[in-house]
Order: C-alpha cells, then structure tokens, then sequence
C-alpha cells in the first residue's frame, strides 16, 4: 500500500462536483432549488448550447445577505440546518451546502444578490474554485446566477455531455417536474431566443398541468385524494388515451420534492391495470405528504433517491386510492352512458311518435278538373295490359322516338394501342425465394394461415408475417430515398412536450427522410401534413409520438440507420392484425412476399414468423411411432 495523501482542496472539490453535478441540468436543479428555498415567486432559466456555454437564472427570492454572499461558495455552507438532528426533520429541498462550491470549481460563475435589509447589492466572480473578485453593486431585490462554460476544466466530463438539444431536453424536464410541483411559482424557461415553458402562479395544480402539457392531457385525468395518521396522497392519474410508450409523463413528489422510486411507481401501475388492460405507462402525477421523521433524503447528494420507513403501508395506500378513483370513474361514466342512452331512446321515440300524429293528421287532396272529359281504361285480359283509350297513340307515338333515339345512339369507336413493354434493365437483380412454395389449407383463429409444404405442415404469425413484409419495405425505401408519402386530408396537429419538442428538432431530418413531412406549429407545437403512402390511414398521432418515444429510449449515440431501424420496427403497427379474416387470395398474396424477403423467418421484434411440423412430429402427436 503506497503512502496516505491528503488532497487539495482544489481536488476534493472537483471530486464531489462529479457527484452533484452530473451535466448542466443539474446545475439547474441545484440552483432553482435554491430559489424555491428562498421563497421565489418568479423564476426565469436562460440557457444556451444546452446548458455547456449559459445558465443564467434570476428569481425574486429574499436574496443573500451581503455578508453571506462569500461564504454561501465554501464547502458544506449551507443556510437549511445547523445541526445533525436537522437531517430528520428537513422541510426544504436544499440542505447539504455542495452545489454552489461545486458548480463553482467547475465553471466560471458570477453571483449577484440583493436582501430586503440591503440598499444595494453584492456581486461575486469564482473561476474554477478561485475567487476573481467581491463587489457591490446595483441589483433588486433577489438573486441573479450566471453559469458558463461549464466543465471547462474538466475535459473529460464535458465529453461525456450529450448533444445540445439532449441536454436541453433534460433542462426542461427538469423544470416541467419543479413547475408541477411549486403551482405557486411562475417558471419560464428560454432555450437561446426560443421559450420552451412558460406557466403562471395558480393555487390549483390543473391549471399549471394545463399550460404544461396541454388542453388534451387535463381533459383525460382522473383526480384521487387520500389521508391517514401517516401520509396524504392526492393528483391526477390518465386514462387509456394518454398513455405513452415510456415512462417520461410519471412525475412522483414527497413533501413537494421530485423522486424516482419504484416502489410508488408499481402501485400506481398495478392499480391501473386492474382497470385498463394496456400495453403502455399511464400518466400520472402524485404527491405524498410524509412526516419528515418517516422519510430519509439524505440517500444521495442529488436527492433524487429517498427511503421510507415503511414501505409496505405507503405501498398500500397509493394503490388504494388510485384504483378507488379509477373504480368511482369508471362507475359514474357508466351511469352517465347509460343516462345519455335513455335519453336518446326517449327523444326518438317521441319524434317517432310525432311523425305518426303527423301522418294521422295530413289528407291528400288530389286536383280534380270538372270540365275534362271522363277517361277511362279498359283491360285487355289477354295480354294483361293498361291501354289508354285517349292517349294509347300518343304514347306510341313517343316510345317510337325513344326506340329511334337508342338505334341512332352509336359508341365511339376506341383506338386500342398496345403500351410499351417495359425495359428491363441490365442491372436487374432477381429476388430469391426463402423457403419452398406453400400450398394454403385455411385459417386458424383468424389469427394463424395453416399451409402444407412438401415436407411437413408450416404454420405462419399473419401479423408478425405482414409485419416483417412491410418492417423491410420501408427500411429499403428509406435506404434508397424512395420513400413515397401521402398527403393527409386534415393534417394533424400535435402539442409536444418542451422536451419532446427538443427530441423532435434534434430528429427532424431523420422524420423528414422517412416519409413525415411536418413543419412548426407554434411553441412546442408541429403540423404533419404527409405520412408514409404504405401506412393507408394510421393513428398518425399515436405513431408519431410512440417513434418520438422509441429514438428518446435509444438516446444521441445511436448511428441513423439504428434510428431508421427504430422508426421502420414503430411503423409496422400497420400491419393486420390478429383475429381478422383473411381471403384464400389474400393469405397466398401475404405467403408469396413473405417468400422474397431478406429474413422471412423473424420478425422486427425477434419472434417466429414461421413454425413448422415434420410428418414425423405429428406422428409422434398421435403415437403412431415412438
């Protein structure tokens, strides 16, 4: 073992920023945090280059006390505690006295801060750890923190950074999560000249969900509520119309505080499914409000992560609640259904009864002409015909004209030609079937096609078949540029999120060359006007936002044509499904396809698309042989 040394302090440092600061979100967390703390009202974030170069954040907080201002950038000074005892009972969201040192060992920071006692403000500049200089200075009342060029000293960290607009998207959320959470506080958030949110103080949390997320999302909540001895839980979970692919829209606060947590994330889950059979993560955004004593925060030094003391009963309660709301719900739109229903029936039966007073009621007076002569009509029972004693020539007459008009009618004389052949080129490469030619026998559950080859009995997946057919269409034509898109008749308008925004601008190019042809729509806001042709009439939507779903998953690293992948596998939900019917024509047309493409035998998602059974297995079935 070689000998102890004791680090600097310049290193020490260094060291704990990589545990707080992670990537410039962080940062904003750290320091929007600590307005929260101090009792801001508005806060705005400026960022630029997604975070690397700028983060610049003003609040109207009670500030920092002019003598304060130097000592708030040593390590573990902090204003939240004073004691060890205070760790369990902490009602704030800062208290470990590490995130300002160690933004400032890291970055080139100025600080400016004014208190209510103050006629003026202080200003301080740290480099790198090093202070450049304290000064007073004009400020109001609050604090102002300027960020920049953030791990310029540590060149390995800033590699580590994702792209800009990825690092933006976590910026915002970041402040998507702290909005929710503090309704009470006015956040905007600009992304260089660009603002990404924008919410308004509220005592009621709908309001600041309905400037976050949009007018959809509040229309399709559920809210629940409930108290004990130990914990309240109340907010808002969604129903089956907007869940997503991801967990991205689950937002979890203990004592107004953002954390990830499993166990809370499965009660909520669990008890949904219980209601709706779905294959995506439902919306939700819940609070628990817990005696400090009964949570510990002090897991890590980014707080993201907490205990509970009990878990079992915090467990119980969230699901509890959320399936009493989802149960109660469901109930009362049932019973208002049923109300809707009776009193439609009721409306059609008195406008049916009504129609036939109306009936009953009106007498058809037929004009008679006294002056003209009687006519009358005799009936010839030999050829059972209505002759017309006055009129019978007459109407002769006018079937003769009728009759001459049909002989004189002639059709146009049509030139057929002969259209060219077209001209095989050169270079042509003939497709090469996969697997022998198979007769078709029928359909099994409107689900399977049952063929017979010459060597057994191949049973074949029509939506994992069909899938795949349509997975290496696309992806050829997105290789080669072919890609044909159709323009849609109402083009769809789709709100973002302000990081799934961030996601699609960094990804615009890659929807552009698959067949998605969009344009902005206002802030966070985009309009598809054409989707790929092969698509026929999709949920453009749902497709749109489960790709979107599947390339944040895959994150910045991935080359295009994984991406391309990516967005061909999403696609191919326009594939027929199972349990529907299939003509005899129909299934030999899907065999035939499947035949000439590159791996007929898997698909996109690595499953079966053919199983086959020997002769000999099906003797085996029946104990014919051993």
């Amino acid at each position: 073992m070689g000998r102890i040394n004791l680090l600097s302090e310049e290193t020490s440092n260094k060291i704990a920023a990589g545990e707080v600061i992670e990537r410039p979100s962080s940062v904003v967390k750290e320091l929007v945090e600590n307005s929260i703390d101090a009792g801001a009202k508005i806060i705005n974030i400026q960022i630029e280059n997604g975070g690397e170069t700028l983060i610049r954040i003003v609040d109207d907080g009670s500030g920092i006390y002019k003598d304060d201002v130097e000592k708030a950038f040593m390590p573990h000074a902090t204003s939240k505690i004073s004691k060890i005892e205070d760790i369990y009972a902490i009602n704030t969201l800062g208290f470990r006295g590490e995130a300002l040192p160690s933004i400032a060992s890291v970055s080139n920071t100025i600080l400016k801060s004014r208190s209510l006692e103050s006629d003026f403000g202080r200003e301080i500049s740290i480099s790198g750890g090093n202070i450049n200089y304290v000064k007073d200075c004009g400020s109001s009342i609050g604090t102002t923190i300027e960020v920049k060029n953030l791990f310029y000293n540590v060149p390995a960290r800033s590699k580590f950074l994702k792209s800009p607009q990825k690092e933006a998207a976590v910026i915002s959320d970041i402040v998507t999560r702290l909005a929710i959470s503090h309704s009470n506080v006015s956040f905007k958030l600009t992304n260089g000249e660009k603002k990404v949110i924008t919410t308004y103080s509220s005592p009621n949390l709908i309001d600041v969900l309905r400037d976050i997320y949009g007018k959809k999302i509040t229309d399709n909540v559920i809210p629940f509520e409930r108290h004990s001895d130990l914990v309240s839980v109340h907010g808002y979970v969604g129903n089956s119309e907007i869940s997503r692919g991801s967990r991205n829209n689950q937002s979890i606060f203990v004592n107004n505080r953002y954390i990830k947590n499993r166990l809370i994330t499965t009660a909520v889950e669990n008890a949904v499914k219980s209601f709706m059979m779905i294959n995506k993560f439902p919306f939700f955004v819940i609070f628990l409000d817990i005696f400090p004593e009964f949570v510990d925060v002090n897991v890590h030094p980014t707080k993201s992560e907490i205990k509970f003391r009990n878990e079992r009963e915090i467990f119980k309660i969230v699901f509890d609640t959320v399936h009493e709301a989802l149960r109660e719900s469901l109930k009362q739109s049932y019973e208002t259904d049923t109300i809707k229903e009776e009193e439609v029936a009721i409306d059609e039966l008195k406008n049916y009864n009504k129609k036939e007073e109306e009936k009953e009621k009106v007498i058809v007076q037929l004009p008679i002409d006294l002056k003209s002569d009687v006519e009358t009509y005799n009936v010839m029972e030999n050829e059972s015909k209505y002759i017309k004693d006055n009129n019978y020539i007459k109407n002769n007459d006018n079937l003769n004209k009728v009759s001459n008009f049909e002989n004189n009618f002639k059709k146009p004389d049509v030139e057929i030609k002969q259209l060219p052949q077209k001209k095989v080129e050169d270079n042509f490469e003939e497709k090469i079937p996969k697997f022998q030619p198979l007769k078709v026998i029928g359909q099994f559950y409107n689900t399977y096609i049952l063929t017979e080859g010459v060597d057994g009995l191949y049973i074949i997946d029509q939506h994992a078949a069909h899938e795949k057919i349509l997975f290496e269409k696309y992806r050829n034509q997105i290789k080669n540029g072919e890609v044909v898109s159709q323009v849609l008749l109402e083009p769809a308008v789709i709100e973002l999120l302000p990081d799934d925004f961030l996601y699609y601008s960094e990804n615009e190019s890659i929807f552009q060359n698959a067949g998605f042809k969009c344009e902005e729509f206002g802030d966070n806001t985009i309009l598809i006007k054409e989707v790929p042709m092969f698509l026929g009439k999709p949920y453009v939507k749902d497709l749109f936002l489960s790709i979107l779903d599947n390339l944040k998953a895959m994150g910045s690293g991935e080359t295009v044509e994984v991406k391309y992948g990516k967005i061909a596998t999403t696609a191919c939900k326009a594939a027929i499904k199972a349990y529907h019917e299939l003509s005899m024509e129909e299934m030999k047309a899907l065999i035939d396809d499947l035949r000439f493409i590159d791996d007929p035998f898997n698909c996109p998602h690595g499953r079966p698309t053919i199983i086959k059974f020997t002769v000999t297995d099906l003797e085996k079935k029946f104990k014919r042989i051993q």
